[in-house]
């Protein structure tokens, strides 16, 4: 994005008054002072927060250790327990009978659970794993649909310090192996079926079809939590139900006490190279940075209904549904369904059925519903009452002007702030936003970072750039919830966070970024590397090429992304068949072909939008191929670059032509 572009969005929206009286961090001065703490004595900063946020069964001495940089450890020798810190520290406070969630499943019904009674249910569950032999330090995947269950197994990992690792439901069983093979899991905890969208879909099968695929010799045990009751495979040596597991367990489970850098979980994120990322998380500088950002960003108060409405699978249901919320002691909102079924007034309905006060939601979601409320006057926002809400947030990936403009307008009805919040799953949690009782709003950006977040543009060399040059987003200095690891690959994390480049300590976020002139204010441009956001879900492109290729029709495969109204970005592959190129139906046919074997290969989420048949890809003498002529291609725009360096030029008249 050029700054001419940043500087043309002159729209801006002063904080509420209301929002200014009351927040956490109460206008400009308030958050220029914790800025300037932070900078005077970073680790006192933090510390200070640690201490007066958590509770720790053994308190920290050391703050923050670089010694082994960019292996950063902190808080390492205090010991706590992230669950207790979640459940028996607000029932300590009182708020045992405070609804913890409300649950609504794709057909409508409404479950609500206290903390007192969240918490027995975690401790059944995690007496039951201890049951089983799982100890501190052994792995678990989990592979559930959106359930008060899937955040009780979670919490109960980390009451005996086993580290867990949740798989997207809709990951394929090849996505699925995968992750169980390179997390080393002895136990996977799943569902018969998920339901979405009045469908029943499997989850046991899938996880069958995945340990069937070899390598998962270490999984002893398949715990399996009864949904829909489904004709699902069921094989009595290996499986247990659930119920059955919890059944006669005790409603009190001591904590394992565990150092603050242990893994708390590790999820499985999408690199330039085929081969997934097993971000590595520890336990108290992750759950310390969840409750701040609950606390600054959300501005959340105990009389609030907070939806975050992620799914468990991506980051942002770690911190902003099992952890952030609960460690606040909020009540939130768990819904199992999809926003369009059964119409896409769905989320409306909701938010006035439960009398939501703060509302979390992606892009994507914003601008496919844009699209349903213009086609259909009765699902229109403004036919339902959206009072409750006081706040209204987005993430996942940049939101364009006018879909926040609409955002603003229909769902806050212009009085609730948005906080379009920028980080990733790397992060733990956010590090550039807008703060509701102190930042000025600009449609589009993300504003200033957090406290304690030296964020950062600067050029390939790590030089500093001035406001208004677009450069690579940087974090100059460790904070308490960044990634610690790439499990089992050091060099790799290394490599791809801490590039000696940029000299080996800063942190690379692989996005792009520009400062307006005058405000200082960070616009994120895009990824710098070859991984695609689709829906605010990464996608490696080697990923998709590697599935494409696996096929036995294709030859060779190039992915690269386009501009998309409602994903934000689309996938665009252009394939070269082991055959002569298809036109027409047969082209069609094969296309579609292609697609299911990706959704088979990935998951549906990485299916191609795009597929575009060549004799060949466009390629150097030298046999590089020339993506940078494929991303204009896949934009329809007219190709205006030399490309004297091409050994076939004329290939790019074919690959204008998407199937």
């Amino acid at each position: 994005m050029s700054d001419q572009e940043v500087k043309t969005e002159s729209r801006v929206f002063p904080p509420p008054a209301n929002f200014v009286a009351n927040a956490a961090i109460s206008g400009m001065d308030a958050y220029n002072a914790l800025c300037a703490e932070a900078a005077n004595d970073y680790e006192g900063f933090w510390a200070k927060l640690a201490h007066e946020n958590l509770h720790w069964h053994k308190p920290f001495t050391t703050t923050l250790d670089e010694s082994n940089a960019p292996l950063y450890k902190w808080f390492d020798d205090g010991l706590l327990n992230v669950s207790y810190n979640c459940l028996d520290v607000n029932i300590q406070k009182g708020l045992g009978d405070k609804i913890a969630i409300i649950f609504e499943a794709d057909g409508g019904e409404v479950t609500k659970v206290s903390y007192k009674e969240l918490h027995a249910k975690v401790c059944q569950f995690a007496n039951g794993l201890r049951s089983l032999g799982v100890k501190k330090d052994d792995r678990v995947v989990i592979y559930m649909p959106m359930s008060v269950e899937g955040v009780v197994a979670m919490q109960a990992c980390a009451r005996i310090g086993a580290t867990h690792s949740v798989v997207f439901g809709g990951f394929s069983a090849k996505s699925l192996q995968e992750r169980i093979v390179d997390v080393g899991a002895s136990i996977v905890i799943t569902a018969d079926e998920q339901v979405r969208g009045g469908k029943q879909l499997p989850l046991k099968a899938i996880v069958d079809e995945a340990l069937g695929l070899g390598e998962c010799e270490k999984v002893a045990k398949v715990i399996v939590y009864k949904r829909t009751g489904g004709n699902a495979p069921f094989n009595p040596a290996r499986d247990l139900w659930m119920h059955d597991l919890v059944a006669n367990q005790a409603t009190e489970c001591e904590p394992e006490w565990v150092n603050a850098d242990h893994p708390l979980f590790i999820l499985y994120t999408s690199g330039s190279t085929g081969k997934p990322k097993g971000v590595q998380h520890s336990s108290g500088g992750y759950l310390l940075w969840a409750m701040l950002t609950m606390k600054w960003t959300f501005d959340v108060k105990p009389s609030d209904i907070f939806w975050c409405t992620a799914d468990i699978g991506w980051v942002t249901g770690h911190t902003y549904i099992t952890y952030g919320p609960l460690a606040m002691g909020t009540t939130e909102i768990v819904f199992e369904g999809i926003p369009t079924y059964p119409n896409a007034g769905r989320f409306w309905d909701m938010i006035q059925k439960h009398k939501a006060t703060i509302f979390y939601t992606a892009p994507t979601a914003i601008r496919s519903l844009i699209k349903a409320a213009d086609g259909d006057a009765a699902i229109h926002p403004n036919k339902y009452d959206l009072t409750s809400l006081r706040l209204l947030g987005s993430v996942g990936e940049p939101i364009n002007p006018e879909a926040w403009m609409w955002y603003y307008r229909n769902i806050g009805g212009e009085k609730c702030p948005i906080v379009d919040t920028f980080w990733q799953t790397e992060t733990g949690g956010h590090m550039i936003t807008p703060l509701p009782g102190a930042t000025p709003l600009v449609p589009g950006s993300c504003t200033l970072p957090l406290p304690g977040i030296m964020a950062a543009i600067v050029d390939e060399t790590g030089a500093d750039l001035p406001n208004g040059q677009g450069g690579i987003l940087v974090v100059k200095r460790p904070w308490p919830s960044m990634i610690r690891n790439i499990w089992g690959d050091t060099e790799r994390f290394k490599k791809s966070y801490f590039p000696e480049e940029l000299g080996g300590k800063t942190y690379l976020a692989g996005d792009g970024a520009i400062r307006n002139k005058e405000t200082g204010y960070f616009t994120i441009t895009g990824r710098i590397d070859d991984v695609l956001n689709v829906s605010g879900h990464r996608m490696g492109t080697m990923e998709i090429e590697s599935a494409l290729v696996a096929n036995p029709l294709v030859a060779e495969a190039a992915v690269v992304g386009k501009p998309d109204d409602t994903t934000g970005e689309a996938i665009c592959a252009f394939v070269v068949l082991k055959r002569s190129r298809p036109t027409g139906d047969e082209a069609k046919q094969i296309a579609l072909e292609l697609r299911n074997w990706v959704a088979k290969e990935i998951g549906p989420i990485a299916k191609p939008k795009e597929i575009r048949f060549g004799d060949n890809l466009p390629k150097t003498r030298s046999g590089k191929i020339m993506r940078r002529l494929l991303r204009v291609l896949a934009k329809g725009e007219e190709i205006t670059q030399d490309v004297s360096t091409l050994e076939n030029p004329a290939i790019l008249e074919q690959l204008k032509q998407a199937q």
